[in-house]
């Protein structure tokens, strides 16, 4: 592999595993309320936020009910935050992200979510100073799979497309990748193994093994 000279990296399910207490959340819901909620539903706003395929909406029609949302996303957000505080970052993320800066690769993030969510948690797990910038939501990009987000990323960082790596967990975000003209790295995890990653330039098991690469490469 080739030594990029910058990395955009997705956030959810890339440098956190944050995805999976975010669907179980939904799946607790859903169970209450007498219904179920599989993976291969959910798995078209990964990458995407609710965009594409609302979980709200979709237990609406199924049991014909209105919700009060603020109230039960209020609690949904503090099972989801219990579950996530004892996390680390990925595998691999951290001497990954070490070796980079070392070598004077530049790195930023690209993410569905809001900057809230994203600082907030690269703040808490002490990684938000290797990265120069967040591109964000709620920074007024469209989501994945639109390219907006990947395309403000490589215009900030002023390099050619070829030079850049972006990494990815789900399909939206491979999709966003190819539309933004830039090589991206497919690291499938339990929510997303299921996925179909044929836009992407190449696909490995994990961080750790992006990492093994590039040493290979420098």
């Amino acid at each position: 592999m080739m030594i990029p000279r910058a990395i955009i990296f997705d956030f959810d399910g890339v440098l956190m595993d944050t995805e999976w207490a975010i669907f179980n959340s939904w799946v607790t819901l859903y169970k209450r309320e007498g219904c179920a909620l599989t993976l291969r539903e959910y798995a078209a706003c990964l990458g995407a936020g609710y965009s594409r395929w609302d979980p709200a909406a979709h237990l609406q029609a199924l049991t014909g009910k209105t919700y009060d949302w603020e109230a039960e996303n209020t609690v949904r957000q503090a099972a989801i935050e219990r579950d996530l505080s004892t996390q680390s970052l990925m595998p691999g993320t951290e001497p990954l992200l070490t070796w980079c800066r070392q070598r004077g690769i530049r790195m930023v993030v690209a993410s569905s979510s809001s900057r809230r969510w994203v600082l907030g948690w690269l703040t808490h797990l002490n990684a938000s100073h290797f990265f120069e910038r967040l591109f964000c939501r709620t920074d007024g990009y469209a989501v994945k799979p639109d390219p907006a987000l990947f395309l403000a990323a490589r215009d900030y960082l002023g390099v050619a497309s070829g030079d850049c790596l972006i990494v990815e967990d789900s399909e939206n975000g491979v999709l966003a990748a190819r539309h933004a003209g830039i090589p991206c790295l497919a690291i499938p995890n339990r929510m997303t193994a299921h996925g179909d990653f044929s836009a992407a330039s190449a696909q490995l098991p994990s961080l750790a093994a992006l990492l093994d690469r590039l040493r290979e490469g420098n």
